[in-house]
């Protein structure tokens, strides 16, 4: 019985004992709807107790002015108490009886992660070469991210910058000690090399300046030095650097970035391709990003069967500007993949397709947009949370609920982009990467080289289609 088979099965199985645990634990259900109500209770105590010591002030001021300084300060303290027993009442709902109820859920939800874990602990140490000077905050958190990267997964780092940078941010960062330590142990190795290509320059710069943090470590991966390569600087200059020196698969004619959405089943995010590299395309580009999309879901997302979804503005095939309409046709013809037609907007996170294509100028824009839905979703979760001590007792039991949305949003949590069509794996970051992101987009790397995507990506050139 396969891997895959194995899951189907043991998740049903899990969600009856789930089942079961509930009904037999009843009671701890019963407990904790109880404590809210004596939180709340304890709040409308403490609220009348308020009012009370109030009224009793303002007749003690009009008695005698010493008897209310007395009074005042005895009301003070009986507030304060009253304060101190409704927040004890709603840490100790929150600590004690929280885990009784959401941790078999919790731990059933994150089934496939602990799944990942030990399979990664059961491959093969890899080389990936690491642009250490590329990105908004480099050299620190990327390296931060990197020695945070080899404790995790089973990679080895090249770091590529200007060494006395990288040591200096290591002293500041207090990372020295364990910068030496993990070269010591040779599984990190730092390689010099001149300035990076900035945010702002062209990407041909890369032709001119071959001793760029990028190219050297591209290099790396020409030479068979390292297995994949992750920058979080200039995506341009990635590109044109990966087809200056590693060059195009053979039948691809522009390289694409593929990167991860989160949809509403959280162990099956869709890969969205193009989303920067070529802003301006042709549908047989278009037909050439579903072929790479379809082995990277099949080989790393481990999807049987890929859904190929095209990016327009409705489902009919008659829809559509002129890219779109000839690119339907090439995808309905082509038998090497499952096309599920054409995928609108409000489908891309829905969980309907595993891979959706469309030109760079339009994924960008998408990429852009999901990145901003996180952070707005949850001020809005915020705002609308009740204030005062019952918003607060609440929001205990809401926190973690809170914090698994946030980080099943969070771009970081995915840390890259793949570059296909190349002729290796390329992971790009966010120029704001800090080691959250790098550490993502590095598992990303290992994930690619551990499932032999260059090699299922190496077949594509066999197709017809991409000889005729």
């Amino acid at each position: 019985m396969g891997k895959e088979t194995a899951q189907k099965i043991n998740k049903p199985r899990a969600i009856r004992r789930l089942v079961i645990w509930y009904k037999r634990n009843s009671a701890v259900t019963s407990i904790v709807d109880t404590a809210a109500s004596s939180a709340a209770t304890a709040s409308n105590v403490a609220g009348n107790m308020v009012s009370g010591a109030g009224s009793v002030v303002t007749t003690a001021s009009n008695v005698a002015g010493n008897v209310a300084g007395n009074v005042v300060s005895s009301a003070e303290s009986v507030v304060n108490t009253a304060s101190s027993v409704v927040s004890n009442a709603s840490s100790i709902a929150k600590n004690t009886l929280q885990p009784l109820v959401f941790d078999p859920l919790k731990r059933l939800q994150n089934n496939d992660n602990i799944l990942d874990r030990v399979e990664e602990s059961q491959s093969k140490r890899i080389w990936i070469a690491v642009d250490g000077m590329g990105g908004d905050y480099a050299p620190g958190p990327i390296l931060e991210g990197c020695l945070e990267a080899i404790s995790r997964f089973p990679i080895n780092i090249k770091f590529v910058g200007k060494i006395e940078k990288v040591k200096d941010a290591a002293e500041k960062t207090g990372l020295a000690e364990l910068l030496e330590n993990e070269i010591d142990n040779n599984r990190l190795e730092l390689i010099d090399s001149g300035e990076p290509i900035g945010m702002n320059e062209e990407a041909t710069a890369v032709r001119k300046r071959k001793n760029a943090s990028i190219n050297v470590a591209m290099d790396l991966v020409r030479n068979n030095k390292a297995e994949a390569i992750y920058s979080a600087g200039n995506s341009g200059a990635m590109m044109a650097s990966a087809i200056f020196r590693i060059g195009r698969l053979k039948g691809i004619e522009r390289p694409a970035i593929g990167a991860l959405f989160p949809t509403r089943d959280q162990t099956r995010p869709v890969l969205v391709l193009d989303v920067g590299a070529n802003t301006d395309c042709k549908p047989s580009y278009l037909h050439q990003f579903a072929l790479l999309g379809n082995i990277y879901a099949k080989d790393v997302l481990q999807v049987q069967k890929p859904r190929i979804g095209l990016l327009n503005i409705g489902e009919e095939e008659c829809k559509g500007n002129d890219l779109s309409l000839k690119t339907f046709e090439l995808l309905s013809s082509e038998k090497s993949f499952d096309f599920g037609g054409n995928c609108e907007g409000r489908d891309v996170l829905s969980g309907s397709f595993d891979v959706v294509v469309c030109d760079g100028f339009t994924g960008n824009i998408l990429l852009k947009f999901l990145e901003s839905v996180g952070g707005v979703l949850l001020d809005i979760l915020k705002s609308e949370l009740p204030r005062g001590r019952r918003g607060k007792v609440g929001s205990a039991f809401l926190k973690s609920n809170l914090l698994r949305i946030k980080k099943r949003l969070d771009h970081a949590e995915h840390g890259g982009a793949l570059l296909l069509g190349v002729n290796g794996i390329c992971v790009i970051g966010h120029g704001s990467s800090k080691s959250l992101s790098v550490v993502s987009a590095l598992r990303l790397a290992h994930s690619a080289v551990n499932h032999g995507v260059m090699d299922n990506l190496n077949q594509l050139q066999k197709l017809q289609v991409l000889n005729s």
